[in-house]
């Protein structure tokens, strides 16, 4: 679990330093700037330390770079504050590819149900297109505050709620047919 932390707060580094920035200073020209500068130099420390840079690790400090760029040229904190949402789509995306989730199931779902985690990875690419449209809407309304709210409490919020909601629901499910199968059984 540790590591599962390790690595989103790795992913959302630049994220992260752009809003706690943005919160100490109030200036989203210093956040963007301080968010691009913490992307290069955690993109170069990855490289030294002989860390394997994924075709995503390019394209993430390519988005941040260039997004970046468009809001201190422009002054415009809306091309910086999408940058997740991009995430969100492209991770959407990916879930639709049928039984993505398969393969973190244990065995015993994979047995009883196989076709719990199909129908559960479309609802997860769902729930992270929502996501990603929510990102894009609070971002275009231009307020900072709002879109930090939504990016860092209602969106994993909405990701935990998920998560419990599946694992009561599968519970639930996976025990039914469990007593169904005594049942036939006997």
């Amino acid at each position: 679990m540790k590591s599962v932390f390790q690595r989103l707060a790795g992913d959302f580094f630049s994220t992260i330093l752009f809003v706690v920035v943005w919160m100490a200073t109030g200036s989203i020209a210093i956040a963007t700037g301080v968010a691009i500068a913490g992307a290069i130099g955690q993109f170069i420390w990855a490289k030294q330390r002989g860390i394997q840079m994924t075709a995503i690790s390019y394209a993430s400090l390519a988005l941040i770079i260039l997004l970046g760029a468009a809001t201190l040229f422009t002054g415009d904190s809306r091309f910086v504050l999408i940058k997740p949402s991009l995430a969100h789509f492209g991770i959407g995306a990916i879930m639709l590819k049928r039984g993505w989730m398969a393969r973190y199931m244990p065995a015993k779902v994979m047995e009883l149900a196989p076709d719990l985690p199909v129908i559960a990875g479309y609802w997860w690419a769902g729930l992270m297109f929502l996501t990603g449209a929510g990102v894009v809407a609070t971002a275009l309304t231009g307020d900072a505050k709002l879109w930090g709210a939504f990016v860092f409490i209602v969106a994993p919020a909405m990701k935990i709620v998920a998560f419990a909601a599946q694992y009561v629901l599968f519970r639930f499910l996976i025990g039914r047919r469990v007593a169904a199968a005594q049942a036939g059984a006997s």
